[in-house]
């Protein structure tokens, strides 16, 4: 479904990056190394790599993928991309200094599957940055999906990532305009969480 959505001569959802994550950035540290899933056709991952961040773009799409290439070339940027299901991509243990998720829609299970090892994989005071449309977006014919079951409620997808401070966990109505993809207001939400340090004192 994605390698034909992203089969076009533009990028369905622009080059810009997703304005929250624009401002979230500013929370990651120097030379960050970034994980972005379900990164599509790379425009985040390509801001934070211009940051100087090191970043792995992973998608099931192949075309996006290859979009993405194009964009980090064309914008003079290093960016690893990796072509992988969700349902059996190992993120590894404490490996990331930051994971991604922007508008990543999944079913509940695999989303809680996902979620669990979103926190494993963080190194200790690792971020999670993420924004998705919430369940009221079914209201709104502006972009995400039209199944329930794939939009968000805040609450549950905070239980799912137990392990993690939140910095911020909101819900949030704002103007999204990100290519043909995103176009207008819409109901998300917010996350920005951290893996806390957890050494043993001595």
């Amino acid at each position: 479904m994605w390698n034909q959505k992203f089969n076009r001569q533009d990028y369905l959802y622009g080059t810009e990056p997703n304005d929250f994550l624009r401002s979230a950035a500013e929370q990651l540290s120097p030379n960050s190394k970034v994980l972005c899933i379900a990164e599509g056709e790379g425009r985040n991952a390509i801001f934070l790599a211009k940051l100087g961040h090191q970043v792995t773009a992973m998608d099931a799409s192949e075309v996006g993928l290859n979009k993405a290439k194009q964009l980090a070339k064309k914008n003079g940027v290093s960016l690893k991309t990796l072509v992988a299901d969700l349902a059996d991509f190992e993120m590894g243990v404490s490996r990331w200094d930051a994971v991604i998720a922007i508008f990543c829609h999944l079913p509940p299970s695999l989303r809680k599957l996902v979620n669990q090892k979103i926190v494993t994989a963080l190194k200790p005071n690792g971020l999670f940055i993420a924004e998705a449309y919430s369940k009221k977006q079914i209201e709104h014919d502006t972009g995400g999906p039209k199944d329930l079951n794939l939009l968000m409620d805040l609450n549950q997808v905070k239980s799912e990532l137990t392990g993690l401070d939140w910095l911020l966990a909101s819900e949030i109505k704002r103007e999204i305009i990100e290519g043909a993809g995103h176009t207008g207001l819409g109901e998300a939400i917010q996350l920005i969480g951290i893996k806390p340090n957890t050494k043993p004192l001595r």
